[in-house]
């Protein structure tokens, strides 16, 4: 089942980062699955498929933003990702 998260937002924001809407969405929607990812709430993995991302260019994509490549749970997610290799 999917959800629907609706934000609203003057047009004004959009105008003023210089981007059109259809790119502001698609901003807070990345920025949203990256902060996501670094408070240890979701695996990179699943934060790339909600991008249509692999997970290396997920990964790629931190380092735009400046955004850590670790969290909390790494250490498990890593773990976890060897034993089932």
């Amino acid at each position: 089942m999917k959800h629907l998260i609706s934000v609203n937002y003057p047009e004004s924001l959009a105008l003023s980062l210089k981007i059109n809407n259809r790119e502001f969405e698609q901003e807070m929607k990345t920025k949203s699955l990256i902060k996501l990812y670094e408070l240890g709430k979701i695996s990179s993995g699943l934060a790339a498929k909600f991008l249509n991302l692999n997970r290396i260019e997920f990964l790629e994509l931190l380092g735009k933003y400046s955004a850590s490549y670790f969290y909390k749970g790494l250490e498990d997610e890593l773990e976890s990702d060897i034993a089932n290799a």
